[in-house]
């Protein structure tokens, strides 16, 4: 099983209060001139809430949610300090709760 890290808030703060979206460009820019592979996502409505042991969170944050997550800790504690009002934590996937880590509640286009 991989750690995976995430922030969380609500859709409208992650994508419209915060430049999230030049934040992840650079970082973006930055994995690409290191040759670095890509090692965070970010996940509209995550599907991970809805496993039993996130119910907590899930209940702390404004619907719809918007969840950066990563494999890379360090990155997720730099975003939580740049964010500010954002939810951090972690969990273990595949499980029998979490079968994708990445995975998304809203319907594929």
């Amino acid at each position: 099983m991989q750690t995976y890290y995430y922030v969380l808030a609500s859709q409208r703060y992650i994508l419209e209060e915060e430049p999230t979206e030049e934040v992840l460009r650079e970082r973006v820019r930055h994995y690409q001139e290191q040759e670095k592979e890509l090692d965070f996502w970010l996940i509209h409505q995550p599907a991970f809430l809805e496993a039993p042991e996130m119910a907590a969170v899930k209940a702390q944050c404004p619907q719809p949610a918007v969840a950066i997550v990563s494999t890379n800790h360090s990155f997720i504690t730099w975003l939580k300090l740049r964010l500010e009002y954002v939810i951090t934590g972690e969990f273990q996937a595949p499980s029998e709760t979490i079968s994708d880590p990445l995975a998304s509640l809203v319907p594929s286009a």
